[in-house]
């Protein structure tokens, strides 16, 4: 572990000077890149370097109750000693922390899709709830939410809904909660009062920049069509809803929730550049996962992750085993703490790895 800090700091030092450098000061895009990169790595020297000032005064202490005779003063020594001794293992475990490698898409914004499941409107109408314990948690964070493209029902259930969230850190709080969320109530469409077990999946995926996912005008279909709304009726009488079918991989977008079809067109190709980005990334994460049942992390989107059963007022993620006794707080936006659970038990197993 230390080698690795040394050779932190040595990285850290050497790009402080380049910094300062007159020709890195007029290329402003190596300079920007490099001030990111500083800045990433400051917080990890500077706790090294208060972990060294530690050692080198536990050292200190140490070299009185070597030399010293004077009761006293010894006495102050070795309490200092026991007093730093303390702060050791603390300060190595966030030295450990802050080595593992952090997700390069956590800060950035996220497109969220939620689709109804197996049980029908029932399923439809608890997709339409998680999209407002969403746009809560949301709001409560600072962020904003911008629909992106919806399939909604009669009853207001969604059978589809796609959205991005806006924010700082987003992906790095919302990625948890790609999966199966399984829900199990007395449907308001249920007369006998029978308990129905329903499904939505939920997929979250990092915005995608243009630079990052290059998508060739060649490789694609572009079709438009009237958009509809709920039972079918027509809600547009202009060719405004716009799908695109990525050609090499066959993933199709459609989009027509905006009333102008360049608007459609544009928020489509935002869907599909980030679902070509979340393509590359569970790729390169199920060639290099030797054991993908013990991550947590984003997971995968088949995985039943969640139930939200009504009649007992719970819900349990089943993948760290924790229950929330309030239901009705959770689907409201109180998500944080099972996602900061989640969060601490991704960062354990990676620690852990990082270990073996």
């Amino acid at each position: 572990m230390f080698d690795k800090l040394d050779a932190i700091v040595e990285k850290y030092d050497r790009i402080t000077q380049q910094l300062s450098d007159p020709e890195v000061i007029a290329n402003q895009e190596k300079f920007q890149k490099l001030a990111k990169t500083h800045a990433e790595l400051s917080e990890i020297v500077e706790e090294y370097k208060e972990y060294k000032q530690v050692i080198q005064r536990i050292k200190e202490a140490e070299e009185i109750l070597k030399t010293e005779s004077d009761p006293e003063f010894r006495a102050m020594a070795q309490e200092e000693k026991v007093q730093l001794e303390k702060e050791l293992e603390p300060r190595e475990k966030r030295l450990k922390l802050l080595l593992v490698p952090k997700d390069p898409n956590d800060e950035k914004n996220v497109i969220m899709e939620i689709r109804s499941g197996a049980g029908g409107e029932e399923a439809a109408l608890f997709a339409a709830d998680l999209f407002r314990m969403y746009s809560r948690f949301a709001e409560e964070q600072g962020w904003k939410i911008e629909l992106m493209d919806s399939n909604p029902t009669e009853l207001g259930g969604f059978k589809e809904v796609i959205f991005m969230v806006k924010g700082k850190g987003a992906y790095s709080r919302l990625k948890y909660e790609s999966g199966v969320h399984r829900v199990q109530r007395v449907p308001t469409t249920e007369s006998g009062g029978r308990i129905h077990t329903s499904t939505v999946t939920v997929a979250v995926l990092p915005e995608a920049e243009e630079v990052e996912v290059e998508i060739d005008p060649n490789d694609l279909r572009i079709d438009v069509y009237r958009s509809s709304g709920p039972g079918g009726q027509s809600v547009n009488t202009t060719d405004s809803a716009v799908r695109i079918t990525h050609l090499p991989t066959g993933l199709v977008v459609s989009c027509q929730d905006e009333k102008s079809q360049l608007k459609n067109k544009e928020k489509a190709l935002r869907i599909l550049r980030a679902r070509l980005l979340d393509k590359a990334i569970q790729e390169q994460q199920a060639e290099l996962a030797a054991n993908r049942k013990g991550q947590v992390g984003t997971g995968d989107r088949s995985e039943r992750i969640r139930t939200y059963n009504f009649p007992q007022g719970r819900v349990t993620d089943h993948r760290i085993g924790m229950t929330i006794h309030q239901l009705d707080n959770f689907l409201a936006g109180d998500i944080g703490e099972m996602i900061d659970a989640l969060a601490t038990a991704d960062q354990t197993e990676k620690l852990r790895n990082l270990e073996a």
